[in-house]
């Protein structure tokens, strides 16, 4: 909880202050600087004179360390709900990210085929006896431990899939579904391609986002699943452009 309001503090306003943060935090400074050391190492800021400064920058993806910790609350309702619109026995494709992940956590007790396509959630699911999981190859991108390259598009290629459950960096009505790193983008592109559904989980702060590369068109999606804290606004214009919007 004290990483959670160091970033929201970072977030709002750059450099934060170790005195600051321990009046915010009601704990000592010796215990910020502490949590300001293990952010650190997971690449979410940067340590300057007397407290700490973002290192974020807005074209970028932000660590997966420090997304896993924005939004907790959030991407859990997200991916209970995403996995209640999946049927035992279907087949599925499960994205790398955060909120994804969380969609992983909540299918332990299902039965159900799942092909995933980074490492987080094959360590989540590997030990439950109703899921039967397919991996596809492909290089490991460091940090996110997603799967990418020239043989992972091939893995699914040949198959056909019940639910793609898509985890996209920025969804608008307008610029579609988009994704920071370009080989990420062909890999669920194909994934959109090969299931017959396809649903997007996306915390609010991904309405209205436009990352550098383009996956595929808003009306290639079939539902978003997002939290209550989304604004109306892009919330009714993904309706508009005629997608299912679930805010939960």
């Amino acid at each position: 909880m004290r990483h959670q309001m160091i970033m929201e503090s970072l977030r709002q306003h750059s450099p934060v202050l170790v005195g600051e943060l321990a009046v915010e935090l009601g704990c000592s400074e010796m215990t910020v600087r502490r949590d300001l050391e293990s952010l650190e190492r997971s690449g979410g800021l940067r340590r300057v004179h007397g407290g700490a400064a973002s290192v974020v920058l807005s074209a970028e993806e932000t660590p997966y360390g420090i997304r896993a910790l924005e939004f907790h609350e959030a991407k859990a309702a997200i991916g209970a709900a995403a996995a209640r619109l999946l049927t035992d026995g279907e087949t599925i494709i499960l994205d790398g990210g955060t909120t994804a992940m969380e969609v992983s956590r909540a299918l332990r007790n299902r039965r159900m085929t799942v092909m995933p396509l980074a490492l987080r959630p094959v360590f989540e699911l590997h030990e439950c006896p109703g899921i039967k999981l397919l991996l596809p190859g492909g290089e490991v991108r460091p940090g996110e431990l997603s799967l990418t390259g020239s043989l992972t598009e091939p893995s699914f290629s040949q198959l056909r899939f019940d639910t793609f459950v898509m985890g996209p960096c920025g969804v608008d009505a307008t610029a579609g579904i988009t994704t920071h790193l370009l080989a990420e983008a062909t890999v669920k592109r194909g994934a959109a391609k090969a299931s017959q559904r396809v649903i997007a989980v996306a915390d609010s702060s991904k309405l209205g986002r436009v990352a550098f590369g383009h996956v595929c068109d808003i009306n290639d999606i079939d539902i978003v699943i997002t939290d209550a804290g989304a604004d109306q606004e892009k919330v009714d214009e993904l309706w508009a452009a005629g997608v299912d919007v679930r805010c939960v």
